[in-house]
């Protein structure tokens, strides 16, 4: 579709791809002309930290801000306790109270790198759903809200249908959640005046349940707004690396290899993630993603530079890059490498080095370090590390050994 947007914020958001669908454009854009308009997101409280799958959002979010708009982060304390079924091929694990709370705390530390919260007409909020979620009376929920939901409408919703397609089982628990987030939608615009909802594209169907809530309860006038669903140009999805997630958090994955995962970009992909990630100009996105050969390699480092400046700092981003150039230039060590610090106790008479890869986070299991050391893609020093039996103990850790697992990803081991 081609359309002209007034607002600056939905003109950024179509320059820089991250529009996948919006319900109505015009309604919108025109909405957004009157001056600080709330706008959310929600995050459930799974785990401590974010990842990078969720760093699409939180530009939105960022983005929203920028440009005089007020962003809401809502911290989805009720739902957590339901679990989002939307394309999962499961259910999520139940957690308690005391969990999400504990979750909330360290993804709050997150939002706080990219938003600037206060009590302004463009600050952004947080707010959790548990306020109105946890209080709600069964019976008069059902007949209050419930009855405006029809189940073959629900039915036909992709994140419902592929489940049921592939024969998995969704209990009711989960069936209820696209309820309860259009509940939300409808109770951030009661209390808050909030008129849009973003998301990825696999929240189109609760966003529609939610606009629809909303006009027929309270006849109010609301919109939604989604981003792709990104995956890297190798069909990977985006969030996840060989050795697990990419969280935000710093206590959870270290500036340096938040820098690295961003260093290792395919050539195909640096200029859109330029775009969705970082703040530089479009054009200047454009240009540092046309580039090839040795070339794209510094717009990598552009992009890996800009990405974790915004969520660690100009300073982090620096050091990571000096310890990038250290290690793969000059093959030294690095002194802002991952680290893994043993004491005597931890080595006893030795340690073998298939565990202390794992145990430096280099592979999954002493199986995947294994066969990285028979397949040549394990080093110890820079030098070939080939003997799966080798075993390590205080006195070979008299000075700091760095073990390598390919390339790209490295690791100091020290005695502590």
């Amino acid at each position: 579709m081609t359309y002209h947007p007034k607002s600056e914020f939905i003109r950024i958001m179509m320059e820089r791809g991250f529009v996948a669908d919006c319900t109505d454009y015009q309604g919108l854009d025109e909405a957004l002309m009157k001056g600080a308009q709330p706008g959310y997101i929600g995050f459930d409280a799974t785990a401590k930290s974010l990842h990078v799958g969720s760093l699409i959002q939180i530009m939105m979010l960022r983005w929203l801000q920028k440009t005089g708009g007020k962003p809401i982060t809502l911290m989805g304390g009720g739902t957590t306790k339901v679990g989002d079924p939307s394309f999962r091929a499961d259910e999520r694990p139940l957690l308690t109270p005391a969990q999400i709370d504990d979750n909330i705390t360290g993804i709050k530390k997150v939002f706080s790198a990219y938003l600037t919260y206060g009590d302004g007409a463009s600050d952004a909020q947080m707010i959790n759903n548990a306020e109105w979620l946890d209080g709600l009376n069964y019976l008069d929920f059902l007949r209050d809200i419930g009855r405006h939901f029809s189940i073959n409408r629900m039915l036909s919703f992709e994140s419902v249908k592929s489940r049921l397609d592939r024969e998995q089982s969704l209990s009711f628990l989960e069936f209820n959640y696209m309820i309860l987030q259009a509940y939300d939608f409808m109770e951030l615009y009661r209390r808050h005046g909030c008129i849009l909802q973003m998301g990825g594209s696999d929240q189109w169907g609760n966003i529609v349940n939610g606009i629809d809530l909303t006009r027929r309860v309270i006849d109010g006038e609301v919109y939604g707004l989604t981003t792709p669903l990104l995956t890297t140009s190798d069909g990977k999805k985006m969030g996840k690396s060989q050795s697990g997630a990419i969280w935000l958090n710093p206590d959870m994955l270290s500036p340096y290899e938040f820098w690295q995962f961003w260093r290792n970009t395919t050539d195909a992909d640096v200029g859109r993630f330029l775009k969705l990630y970082t703040e530089l100009p479009v054009d200047e996105c454009d240009r540092l993603g046309a580039l090839e050969g040795s070339e794209i390699n510094e717009a990598k480092v552009i992009l890996a530079n800009e990405v974790t400046g915004l969520l660690h700092g100009a300073e982090a981003a620096k050091a990571a890059e000096a310890t990038a150039r250290e290690v793969f230039e000059k093959g030294g060590v690095g002194d802002d490498l991952p680290t893994l610090t043993l004491s005597v106790a931890d080595l006893g008479d030795g340690m073998s080095i298939v565990q202390m890869i794992v145990k430096a986070g280099l592979a999954g299991s002493g199986k995947e370090a294994k066969r990285l050391i028979s397949e040549n893609g394990a080093r110890l020093n820079d030098a070939p590390l080939t003997d799966a039996g080798m075993m390590i103990d205080a006195a070979g850790l008299a000075s700091p050994i760095k073990l390598s697992a390919g390339k790209k990803r490295h690791a100091l081991v020290q005695l502590g």
